[in-house]
């Protein structure tokens, strides 16, 4: 089982800095911690072996500067690892064969260490990434929905459109990589006029949302039972779009807010998310969605301190006895 006084294991690239503020207080406290890209490791230097047989599950992981006997972690934190993409020296479905390989076996591994707490647990994660997953349990925990819809059918979206008493929003679905003239492009979340819905929305599915009336955003980091909020004042509909034009601010989170954030985690099996709310003049919060894994260190220094403090804390304490 997972060994409260074992090693934390951090899944993550080399270029992530978030994930440096808490491996420096897990270093004050000194908990060892093993670092590990499985993307990008296993083809350069490290292994990972794992024997099963009756009644135990002997495994070691070695790194270029570790060595990790896997039935004692205490904690796994999935951050940011690299996707996983095959030794750069193969070529074509050679590459691809050693990439799955490696994805469904030392990923497999990876996610199923005896008696570790995981911080969230990568099928977790995967489920929870899921918009109309989220959706679906944000309604069962009590949250504030815009009106929503989800389809690939343009007359569905033209009358959702007609029937709405505000203005139409378009979100994609998931945050697909997308070039224009050869440069990266965002989609970010656009106000949509019926002119613009046209037999193209039939290629895939489109999710549309009643645009809520805000007078800010907020967004909610949620480390367990903690919840650390900050409003965010932007002019832009999407606040990601321009985040050197937007303030945050420290605010308290309301009680009903809290209990829905904890009901929804306990609905995806998580124990870590990131929160996006618009609030309304009338004090309403609308859940916008929840990523089960995302970015907290670009938030005010104080609670950015306190997040980093609570992961810790809960890496720290490794598995509930």
């Amino acid at each position: 089982m997972g060994d409260p006084h074992g090693s934390v294991l951090v899944l993550t690239n080399v270029h992530d800095v978030t994930a440096d503020l808490v491996l420096r207080l897990l270093a004050e406290r000194r908990v060892p911690v093993v670092r590990l890209d499985p993307g990008t490791d296993f083809h350069a230097g490290s292994s990972l072996t794992v024997r099963y047989s009756e009644g135990s599950q002997p495994g070691v992981l070695r790194t270029t500067s570790r060595v990790l006997d896997t039935s004692g972690v205490r904690s796994v934190w999935v951050r940011r690892p690299s996707p996983y993409e095959g030794p750069s020296e193969l070529d074509g479905q050679d590459r691809r064969f050693a990439a799955d390989q490696c994805r469904w076996g030392a990923g497999g591994i990876l996610a199923s260490l005896p008696g570790a707490h995981y911080l969230n647990h990568p099928w977790n994660n995967r489920s929870a990434e899921f918009k109309p997953a989220q959706l679906s349990v944000a309604q069962g925990c009590g949250f504030l929905l815009p009106d929503t819809l989800i389809t690939n059918d343009p007359r569905e979206a033209r009358e959702f459109l007609a029937d709405s008493r505000t203005a139409m929003v378009y979100k994609p679905l998931w945050s697909t990589p997308y070039r224009v003239n050869g440069r990266p492009h965002a989609v970010w979340v656009e106000e949509v006029r019926s002119a613009e819905i046209t037999e193209a929305v039939s290629a895939c599915p489109h999710l549309f949302q009643a645009r809520v009336d805000k007078v800010f955003d907020v967004r909610v980091t949620a480390v367990g039972e903690k919840t650390f909020g900050v409003r965010i004042d932007s002019p832009d509909l999407d606040w990601r779009r321009r985040q050197d034009r937007m303030a945050c601010t420290p605010m308290a989170v309301p009680d009903e807010v809290t209990r829905s954030v904890g009901a929804y985690l306990e609905g995806f099996r998580l124990v870590y998310g990131a929160f996006d709310f618009a609030v309304t003049a009338a004090g309403d919060w609308y859940f916008l969605e929840c990523n089960p894994n995302g970015q907290w260190a670009w938030q005010p220094a104080e609670t950015t301190a306190a997040i980093a403090e609570a992961l810790a804390d809960r890496l720290q304490r490794g598995p509930d006895t």
